[in-house]
């Protein structure tokens, strides 16, 4: 029987450090089935959807984290979204085959993107250049230019699992830089065997044994795409009605393909006849309106 997908938090009780720890398996393999790419550009996916993880947890919010990376290269998206309820969905896009190298030698010139959209708060994006030897090391960057505090992150993903550890000062307790330094090489002596061979408890001891750290329960992690018809609808309309038309005469239907579920969507005419009319029975200013 397969662990289930987990995110597991710890800190440091004798200093300001805190820790996350991720696994995705059921997630993960489901994500990869939406994907038309060979494993090892996949594997960058599983990278990114479990660093999404990592990072949603580090804030508190209502909504969605989306970190996107965008290059010249062969490799040119790379999208991965968790919501503050766990929820996972991504997708990865490149124009030829790209063997696994630095980010400038798979992505080329590009940048980092976080976004951050709550219920309760205003947007946020945070940017940083597209620049490391993996997704772990310009993430770390994002981190030390946008929030200041000192971050290490590992990530790792083969076909079956997903994996991320994240470490990171407390903002409002910030340790002492010896105690920091510790940690951190403590840290690094880990093996990407390790980081897939171990559960969390286990990983922790092998790290920290001499260090009191306090693991708290797990939290599940799901795929989940929040793709339906209406939102699709919406997208439909912003086309309008002469765009909608012309591609009914060419193909006699409009197909829609999500890109992070795959998932078909399929209108033909009287489907569109309906969505256009639904917009004739509202005022144009009230379109704006929520």
């Amino acid at each position: 029987m397969s662990q289930p997908d987990l995110l597991r938090r710890f800190i440091f009780e004798e200093f300001g450090v805190r820790g996350l720890w991720v696994r995705l398996t059921d997630s993960w393999q489901t994500a990869q089935q939406h994907q038309n790419c060979a494993l090892n550009e996949q594997l960058q996916l599983g990278q990114a959807l479990a660093a999404v993880v990592l990072l949603s947890s580090t804030i508190k919010y209502d909504g969605s984290l989306i970190l996107q990376a965008q290059g010249d290269g062969a490799l040119k998206t790379l999208v991965a979204q968790a919501t503050n309820d766990r929820k996972i969905r991504g997708l990865i896009r490149g124009s030829v085959p790209v063997n696994t190298g630095s980010l400038k030698d798979m992505f080329g010139e590009g940048r980092l993107v976080i976004t951050i959209s709550s219920e309760n708060a205003e947007p946020y994006q945070g940017i940083v250049a597209l620049e490391g030897e993996n997704l772990a090391a310009a993430l770390e960057s994002y981190f030390e230019q946008s929030e200041q505090l000192n971050t290490r992150l590992w990530l790792i993903a083969d076909s079956t699992e997903a994996i991320g550890l994240l470490l990171q000062e407390l903002p409002s307790q910030q340790p002492d830089n010896a105690d920091w330094e510790r940690i951190n090489i403590l840290a690094s002596t880990i093996t990407d065997q390790e980081l897939l061979g171990l559960d969390c408890e286990d990983l922790l001891y092998r790290l920290f044994h001499q260090e009191r750290v306090r693991v708290f329960d797990g939290e599940p992690v799901t795929f989940d795409c929040s793709c339906s018809r209406p939102k699709i609808e919406n997208v439909l309309r912003l086309l309008g009605g002469q765009e909608l038309d012309s591609i009914l005469k060419e193909r006699g239907h409009i197909e829609v393909n999500c890109e992070f579920c795959n998932k078909l969507y399929q209108f033909d005419q009287i489907d569109v006849e309906h969505l256009l009319q639904r917009d004739k029975h509202f005022p144009s200013d009230s379109l704006t309106k929520h």
